[in-house]
């Protein structure tokens, strides 16, 4: 990037306060935030009439206020397909680890308290012949999808479109046009859902209810689609079985009864951290400047659906 732009560069990685951001947005032209800059409205009145493009780094726009960067004429682009792989890969990662109490098992070996195999020890939940629900069936959701099939996981899904008769074959996928219907179908959850107004806290404390005692709910997506206090008390209370978490309301700080229950995953936004990853969406960012610089509508320009 430094080599094609005169870049600013944050330098140490770090997410910057509300003052780094408005000074960084102040004297340019192109705006790079990522998921911890939260772009509001009074941060966007405040720019400059400089400032034409927020190019974001990652996926989820949630952060930025689309409204507020549209109605000032700004453009807002985003990195979209690159992650479908990774993040796919840890929702995986996590139907599997949080039934199975594989990070329990870590920790049990790791204390030096393990006595060795026992027929009732660390017993978990069987995957295979499980339904799986995915909530938002996009490319990431279809990518989910292909990998559960191999483990036996029988597919179910929300999504607000229903996809090709061919795709649904493919996936051995069974349509559910409301949400309600498929939590009371399935035994695990997995979240896959950008975090808009319209999905802010859908899973609720009903919802979750309609999973019931024996169902998993596993979120990559973003920790605002399910309501924090509701998902808290029904693990507490046994009302779900469990939960694998990379996302959190608030990141990075994480509630502290969340870290207390031995029947929750927690995963540091784990999600696009691969070097692939990472570097293929710095590649997205340039590619959606540069058109952007020449002249063009970026690739990846984020539209009205996201509103």
């Amino acid at each position: 990037m430094a080599e094609l732009f005169d870049s600013v560069l944050n330098a140490d990685d770090r997410a910057m306060d509300r003052a780094g951001l408005a000074a960084a947005m102040a004297d340019a032209d192109v705006f790079v935030p990522t998921v911890t800059d939260r772009v509001d409205a009074e941060l966007i009145a405040a720019a400059p009439e400089r400032l034409r493009l927020i190019a974001n780094y990652g996926t989820g726009v949630g952060h930025i206020d689309l409204k507020a960067a549209r109605d000032r004429g700004i453009i807002v682009t985003n990195t979209p397909g690159v992650l479908t792989e990774d993040t796919a890969d840890m929702a995986m990662a996590l139907i599997l680890a949080a039934p199975r109490r594989l990070i329990e098992g870590d920790k049990l070996v790791r204390s030096g308290e393990w006595t060795g195999w026992r027929p009732t020890g660390m017993r978990g939940h069987r995957i295979g012949g499980k339904k799986l629900g995915i909530l938002g069936m996009g490319r990431i959701g279809q990518a989910v999808a292909q990998r559960a099939r191999a483990f036996g996981l029988q597919i179910h899904y929300h999504n607000r479109h229903r996809i090709p008769e061919v795709a649904e074959a493919q996936l051995g996928a069974t349509f559910h046009a409301e949400l309600d219907a498929m939590l009371e179908a399935v035994d695990i959850v997995t979240i896959h859902t950008p975090h808009t107004a319209g999905t802010a806290g859908l899973v609720d404390a009903r919802r979750l209810d309609l999973l019931g005692p024996n169902g998993w709910l596993i979120n990559t997506a973003r920790g605002e689609i399910v309501d924090p206090e509701a998902l808290i008390a029904a693990l507490t209370e046994g009302r779900i079985a469990g939960a694998g978490l990379d996302v959190y309301v608030g990141e990075p700080a994480v509630d502290a009864r969340l870290v207390a229950l031995d029947n929750v995953v927690l995963l540091p936004h784990l999600g696009s951290a691969t070097f692939e990853g990472r570097e293929a969406m710095g590649r997205k960012v340039i590619a959606n400047i540069r058109s952007w610089v020449d002249g063009h509508r970026p690739p990846d320009q984020v539209l009205e659906g996201w509103l």
